[in-house]
């Protein structure tokens, strides 16, 4: 498999405002004893630096938790606080899933500055029909939903929880347990996109040391699959966005955004 990296940079914390704001969920730590509390914060922020999602106005319409031993709807106890939107207790060990949906969400876009948001992502395609039908010249409208996944550890016993499909409409599921990685090994993952592989989707794979984030931008190949090293400890975002017509008469654009956050 030929790997398309096409840009590798370091961003220092605050360094610009980019067009396009991510949205994840984050742990307070990766890493638990069975028992033990564990809280999950709503983000969303530049450079994967996040500050605390406004609830009140982005309400998340989903929300589970899946382990070995099942899965638990978790939507009626999301808290519309500023962080720890999500409590839950483990009992056993085993690798955690939590994945959020949001509502479809809708944003107005300057002629310029929309233009700016399709070429940060990767979407050539979209810029590409845009500029043939002239939609570029004019303020734009767009609807949005967000899908989120966080994985975390309890104790010592990894499962294959990591590798199962919540059914999201976009996806990123790591084809490894993160928790059985260390540094210098690298991680495989596969995009779906309505249930199928995304081939030649721009992703951004993001690790955060300290107060460095670092970014890969690769392409998914023909299968839908992108493979990255593991180069630093802490918190690791994999996070791409698809976008298709509105499909409405005062709605020019759809997108979908996804992420999955682990720890190394």
């Amino acid at each position: 498999m030929t790997k398309r990296v096409i840009l590798v940079t370091i961003l220092l914390v605050l360094a610009f405002v980019s067009a396009a704001e991510e949205c994840w969920l984050e742990s307070k730590k990766f890493r638990y004893e069975p028992g033990e509390e564990i809280k999950i914060d709503f983000l969303t922020g530049d450079n994967f630096v996040g500050g605390f999602w406004d609830g009140k106005q982005n309400m998340a319409s989903v929300v589970r938790w899946t382990s070995a031993s099942g899965a638990k709807d978790l939507s009626e106890e999301v808290k519309q606080t500023r962080g720890s939107n999500v409590t839950l207790t483990a009992p056993q060990e085993g690798t955690q899933m939590v994945a959020m949906e949001t509502n479809t969400l809708s944003r107005e876009w300057a002629a310029g500055k929309f233009e700016v948001y399709l070429e940060d992502n990767g979407l050539h395609d979209i810029l590409e029909a845009g500029k043939n039908a002239k939609l570029l010249d004019r303020p734009a409208k767009e609807e949005y939903t967000r899908y989120a996944k966080v994985l975390v550890q309890v104790g010592e016993r990894k499962d294959d929880t990591y590798r199962k499909k919540t059914g999201q409409r976009l996806e990123i599921i790591p084809e490894k347990n993160p928790y059985t990685l260390r540094l210098g090994d690298h991680l495989q993952c596969l995009v779906l996109y309505n249930g199928k592989p995304s081939p030649h989707t721009l992703v951004k794979v993001w690790s955060r040391l300290r107060h460095t984030t670092f970014l890969q931008n690769i392409y998914t190949e023909d299968e839908g699959t992108l493979q990255f090293p593991i180069s630093t400890k802490g918190a690791w975002m994999v996070s791409t966005v698809k976008m298709v017509p509105g499909g409405k008469p005062d709605v020019e654009w759809r997108s979908l955004w996804g992420s999955l956050v682990f720890g190394i």
